[in-house]
C-alpha cells in the first residue's frame, strides 16, 4: 500500500519559518515528480511547488524566493522550506506525487492527508 504522510504543520506568525516533510512508503519516487500543493476551505486545490526526478524544482509566482522544494530519493522523502511566511500563506498543504497532467496540476496518482498551515499576523 502506498501512502504519502506529511508532516510538520503547524501554527506560526508572519515573517518566521516551517518546513514541512512528506515521507513516501510502499514504492519508490526517485523516477517520479513529486510535488507540493495548497488548499483552503471552499476553494480548489492550488499549486505550490514541485520537483522532478532530476532536481529542478519549479514554483508558483506566489512562493517563488520564500519557498524550496527539496527531495532525498534515499530516504524517499521531499521537502518544503517555508521562509518568509505570511497570513495569505494559511492553508492545508499536500503533498503529491506522479503527475498525470502536468506538475502544476492537481491530478496525481497519490496524495497524503494534508497538514495544516496556519500563519497569524
Amino acid at each position: 500500500q502506498v501512502q504519502l504522510v506529511e508532516s510538520g504543520g503547524g501554527l506560526v506568525q508572519a515573517g518566521t519559518s516551517l518546513r514541512l516533510s512528506c515521507a513516501a512508503s510502499g514504492r519508490t519516487f526517485s523516477r517520479d515528480s513529486m510535488g507540493w500543493f495548497r488548499q483552503v476551505p471552499g476553494k480548489e486545490r492550488v499549486f505550490v511547488a514541485a520537483v522532478r526526478s532530476s532536481g529542478s524544482a519549479y514554483y508558483a509566482d506566489s512562493v517563488k524566493g520564500r519557498f524550496t522544494i527539496s527531495r532525498d530519493n534515499a530516504k524517499n522523502t521531499v521537502s518544503l522550506q517555508m521562509n518568509s511566511l505570511k497570513p495569505e500563506d494559511t492553508a492545508v498543504y499536500y503533498c503529491a506525487a506522479v503527475p498525470r497532467v502536468s506538475l502544476a496540476t492537481p491530478q496525481y496518482d497519490y496524495w497524503g492527508q494534508g497538514t495544516q498551515v496556519t500563519v497569524s499576523s
